[in-house]
């Protein structure tokens, strides 16, 4: 994973004098950083509003013994530490440890979960993407908050062990111990931090396209065909998670409220991968309002995972409109 660029320890306390100029310069880094801690970007917003908050009432005391960058991180890490404490991770369906549904079982809820959220690209540093991918994000939720703060702190800002013993207020031993534990918990649950493929092929971008082309007509035949064959698909805030071609092929075809030119779809990018914004036709013919946000994940020029969120506040955060007028065509 490429870390951010380092600040120059020598130009930390002047740039404290223009508390506005920092804010704007680190803001965007450390809402991944508060993002991979929580697993929330709404969680995260607030995170950082709380980090730069307690650095400004703290600015005075700064000595400019380190950056103003690892002031930050240090703050912002125990900010989502605190907030943490006693709380339930974020999991995505498949992190539940249920097994996966065949095709014809009835769809199952859980409002009470604290789901797992996506992160919209313009939003995070752009050399940070592949450090806030799904899988990787979900990873993280598996660990405890501490070894969390480890992991990220030492393999994604690429930390040393005594610098992380700091922020954290314990010793290098403990820190070097909670890595191993985080990668031990990682690997025995077959996790990794898979890099990002940064740009998409021209074959990637169209089959992107004849997957929007499929869902606005409908044509759940091409949908699946652009799976791999042991494509999962999840969807948060339900529950059942559905693996396989067939089994996606029955839950879009039996169980998506759509018809032909009811659904279309709207680009953006989340975590370092391509996502759309699903509407669905509104009753009455009102025009398309927000039905979910899908985020997909490649396997060569097949798709091999999409996660599609109901979360309707989740298209504003990605900037997407809130409605779409009934003349609205591809």
């Amino acid at each position: 994973m490429t870390p951010a660029p380092q600040q120059d320890p020598g130009t930390a306390t002047a740039e404290l004098a223009d508390f506005d100029t920092l804010t704007a310069r680190y803001q965007r880094e450390l809402l991944a950083h508060c993002y991979r801690m929580s697993g929330s970007v709404h969680e995260a917003e607030d995170l950082v509003q709380e980090t730069l908050l307690r650095a400004w009432k703290a600015s005075a005391d700064f000595q400019g013994r380190s950056s103003v960058r690892t002031w930050l991180y240090r703050i912002a890490t125990n900010v989502c530490l605190t907030n943490l404490e006693g709380r339930p991770r974020r999991p995505l369906p498949t992190g539940l440890g249920a097994p996966d549904q065949p095709a014809g079982t009835a769809l199952e809820q859980d409002l009470e979960v604290t789901w797992l959220e996506p992160v919209p690209d313009a939003a995070v540093v752009v050399t940070e993407r592949d450090s806030i991918r799904l899988a990787f994000v979900a990873a993280l939720q598996h660990l405890p908050a501490r070894q969390r703060a480890v992991l990220v702190l030492r393999d994604v800002l690429r930390w040393s062990a005594a610098e992380v013993a700091e922020a954290l207020d314990t010793t290098t031993a403990a820190v070097n111990s909670a890595l191993q534990r985080a990668h031990a918990q990682l690997a025995e649950r077959g996790l990794t931090e898979d890099t990002v493929q940064p740009d998409l092929t021209a074959a990637q971008r169209q089959l992107l396209d004849q997957y929007v082309e499929a869902f606005w007509r409908k044509d759940v035949d091409t949908i699946v065909s652009l799976l791999t064959a042991e494509a999962v698909w999840e969807m948060p805030p339900f529950t059942s998670w559905f693996r396989g071609r067939e089994s996606i092929a029955w839950l879009i075809g039996n169980e998506c409220p759509g018809g032909s030119f009811d659904m279309p779809m709207l680009p953006t990018s989340a975590n370092g991968q391509p996502a759309f914004g699903l509407y669905m036709r509104a009753p009455g013919g009102a025009g398309f309002v927000p039905f979910q946000l899908q985020v997909l994940e490649f396997d060569g020029d097949a798709v091999r995972h999409v996660a599609a969120f109901f979360d309707p506040s989740l298209f504003e955060v990605f900037g997407l409109p809130m409605h779409l007028p009934d003349d609205w065509t591809p």
